[in-house]
């Protein structure tokens, strides 16, 4: 028999992994609801035809496809080896596959709000908290199966929605102390100017696919690709030049803009800017933790972004990660489902590499692993109900407790409350029951005392 395992890029998450990722999932609830969004949820799987051609060619290459049921029926035999032979050149073919793994919360969100328009009110307002599934090579920091957490606004064009949400993410990396949060923003529509500017518009997909590989593959790297891509040496100079222009200066970009009457890049600055002092009316003087930065070399490489893009970084040094969040303005989303000119923008937040650097920096609170906050020695026969008896009254104050269920050697109970991390045992022995109190032994600080019910709940509340 071999032995039990997971697929490659999964976990089995422990308990104490599990309660540190609640506290934060719990943290960003609280700042979408304090915000006005609203949770919904969407099945793990759609309709493969929702999620292709939504992501750009490499997206679409990392979709988990779902095999259809009954490929084993002789009938279908000849069928399906026909469309394995279709799926292995590239192509689809709903003989083989119908369904997939949602690749992200976006898409599927545009489905839904298609789907329900008629019961929303609008401007929407939603977040989502989901696993995803990509099918990627595992490595620091990413998985094949992992959580992502959005916030999205459809059904309204104002900038006020683009400074919201940067908002929601500097106060809650500020509210996760998380140091050296860097949120790097730019335009689709500055992008779509480079492109302009270089006589290159049917090349914009192109031109963002290769910038969003520089962090990884640096300026030469990106230099390579856009020949590769079809662009010459003057429209790649051009590109280069751009993006870098006198430290992403808007001014500077937009002169160069408006030399070539270039209106489409124009708007984008303009957007950033209005954006930019939206925001600045909202911001939290406390926020120490980050900083916002225009950089013209940030893409989003997905294809549905049209205007505002953001991307979010932990820039500490003794992290080595990814970015941890993103998002943009997508002006007609909805319409790959038929519902046309409803526009939207939104942002995600990468849970797992959150989580990733709060444990590599060591940022989450002592007690956020602890789920019982007291347990009761067992000490058998009259003394167990006694105890059954404080047990109820302190779970209907709310006190996470625990009764150990069998009345063996003490120390044997003790060994368990340390090893689990309990930072109160309540002892209960035929002293205590005739006088109708308890003992309690403080672990963090290793005094013990009696006390009665009362005095207990005080304690512990």
């Amino acid at each position: 028999m071999s032995k039990p395992s997971i697929p490659q890029g999964t976990r089995d998450l422990t308990p104490e992994v599990v309660r540190k990722r609640q506290y934060i999932l719990n943290l960003l609830r609280h700042i979408f609801e304090t915000c006005g969004f609203q949770p919904i949820e969407t099945p793990s799987m759609e309709n493969l035809n929702t999620l292709m051609g939504k992501y750009g060619e490499e997206g679409d290459r990392l979709i988990f496809k779902i095999l259809n049921n009954g490929l084993n029926d002789a009938s279908k035999h000849e069928k399906t080896r026909t469309a394995l032979e279709n799926v292995l050149q590239g192509k689809n073919d709903v003989n083989l596959t119908e369904r997939a793994l949602r690749y992200d919360l976006t898409i599927p969100f545009a489905r839904y709000v298609v789907m329900h328009q008629h019961e929303l009110i609008f401007p929407f307002r939603r977040y989502q908290m989901q696993p995803v599934w990509r099918a990627d090579r595992p490595q620091k920091g990413r998985y094949r199966e992992f959580w992502q957490c959005d916030c999205d606004i459809v059904g309204t064009n104002s900038l006020i929605n683009e400074a919201e949400l940067l908002y929601i993410y500097r106060e809650a990396f500020y509210q996760l102390k998380i140091p050296n949060i860097l949120v790097r923003v730019n335009s689709r529509k500055i992008l779509s100017g480079i492109a302009e500017y270089c006589s290159a518009q049917d090349k914009l997909t192109d031109i963002t696919i290769a910038i969003d590989k520089l962090d990884k593959v640096g300026k030469d790297g990106v230099i390579k690709e856009l020949n590769e891509r079809g662009l010459n040496d003057t429209q790649v100079g051009d590109i280069i030049r751009l993006i870098n222009i006198e430290t992403n200066h808007l001014d500077h970009l937009e002169k160069e803009f408006t030399a070539k009457n270039i209106t489409i890049g124009i708007e984008g600055i303009r957007e950033l800017r209005d954006t930019l002092a939206f925001h600045e009316e909202l911001k939290n003087n406390s926020w120490n933790n980050s900083e916002i930065k225009i950089d013209f070399t940030l893409a989003r490489g997905l294809s549905y972004y049209t205007g505002v893009i953001v991307e979010v970084n932990c820039i500490d040094p003794a992290v080595q990660m990814g970015s941890i969040g993103g998002g943009g303005r997508y002006d007609d989303l909805t319409g790959l489902f038929g519902l046309k000119n409803l526009s939207g923008v939104g942002v995600s937040f990468g849970i797992d590499r959150i989580y990733d650097v709060m444990e590599q920096l060591q940022l989450f609170p002592q007690d956020v692993s602890i789920g019982t906050k007291a347990i009761i020695i067992n000490t058998g026969a009259a003394n167990e109900i006694y105890a059954l008896q404080v047990l109820k009254q302190l779970r209907e104050q709310g006190i996470a407790t625990e009764l150990f269920p069998e009345a063996l050697k003490f120390d044997k109970q003790m060994k368990y409350a340390f090893n689990r991390g309990i930072p109160y045992v309540i002892i209960i022995e035929d002293e205590e029951r005739n006088q109708q109190n308890v003992r309690v032994k403080d672990f963090n600080s290793g005094k013990q005392s009696a006390m009665s019910i009362e005095a207990l709940i005080s304690t512990l509340l």
